[in-house]
C-alpha cells in the first residue's frame, strides 16, 4: 500500500500534466489563476511529516530504480555482445564492464538517496497536502501504522517469493517447449542476422560500394 500510493500519486500528476499540455485550451488573458493550496497547519504538517516518512522508502526505491535503469539496459546489451568478444579477452571484458557498472553504482547511489530525502518534502508532502485533509492523512495514518498491516507489508517479499517459485513451476512445463519453438521460429525468421552473420548480397546484384564492370 505504501508504494502503491506513492506510484498513484506520481502517476496521477504525471497524467494531470500530460492531459493538461494536449487537451486543454488555451486560458484567456483575463483568467484568474488557481488558487495556492493553503500551507498546511502546524497540526497537518506534522501527519505530513508523519506519512512521508512511511513512503520515503518507496520513494527511496523508485529513484534508485530510475537511475540504475540504464545500467540494467547496457547489461542487456552486454550479455548479449560477450560472445562476440574473442574468447581470450572475454574474461577481463567482463571484469572491466562489471568494475564500470558499480562505479556509476558507488557514485550515484547517494545522489539518488539525498535527492529522494528532499523530493519527499518537496514534493511528495506538497501532494499529499493537495489531496488529503487532516482527519483523512489520520485515517491514513491508523491503516499504515497498524501492527498488523506492519507484518503483512514485512511479509510480502517472502511471500511474493514463495508465489513466484510455485507460479513458475506450475508454468514451466506447459510453457517452456512453446517457448523453444517460437525461439525456433524466430530464429529461422531472422536467418542469418540471429547469429550476427553478415547476409550475403542477393544474386544479380554488385556488392554495395563496388561499380558494375561495363560489357565490351
Amino acid at each position: 500500500m505504501k508504494k502503491t500510493l506513492l506510484t498513484a500519486l506520481i502517476a496521477g500528476a504525471v497524467v494531470t500534466l500530460a492531459q493538461a499540455q494536449v487537451t486543454a485550451p488555451a486560458a484567456p488573458a483575463s483568467a484568474p489563476a488557481p488558487a495556492p493550496v493553503a500551507a498546511p497547519s502546524a497540526a497537518k504538517k506534522a501527519l505530513l511529516d508523519r506519512l512521508v516518512a512511511l513512503q520515503q522508502p518507496g520513494l527511496d526505491d523508485l529513484t534508485r530504480s530510475l537511475t540504475m535503469q540504464p545500467v540494467q539496459q547496457m547489461s542487456a546489451f552486454a550479455q548479449q555482445a560477450i560472445g562476440r568478444v574473442p574468447e581470450d579477452k572475454r574474461e577481463a571484458t567482463i571484469t572491466r564492464i562489471e568494475g564500470l557498472f558499480k562505479q556509476y553504482s558507488d557514485e550515484v547511489g547517494p545522489i539518488a538517496k539525498d535527492k529522494a530525502t528532499k523530493l519527499g518534502q518537496t514534493a511528495l508532502l506538497p501532494l499529499l497536502n493537495e489531496r488529503f485533509s487532516e482527519d483523512e492523512l489520520r485515517q491514513l495514518l491508523v491503516a499504515l501504522e497498524n501492527p498488523a498491516f506492519k507484518k503483512y507489508q514485512g511479509s510480502m517479499p517472502e511471500i511474493g517469493n514463495a508465489l513466484r517459485m510455485q507460479v513458475v513451476n506450475e508454468l514451466r512445463p506447459a510453457v517452456e517447449p512453446k517457448l523453444k519453438t517460437l525461439e525456433q521460429n524466430f530464429n529461422q525468421a531472422l536467418g542469418p542476422a540471429a547469429s550476427g552473420e553478415p547476409a550475403a548480397p542477393a544474386k544479380g546484384k554488385a556488392p554495395a560500394g563496388g561499380a558494375s564492370k561495363p560489357k565490351k
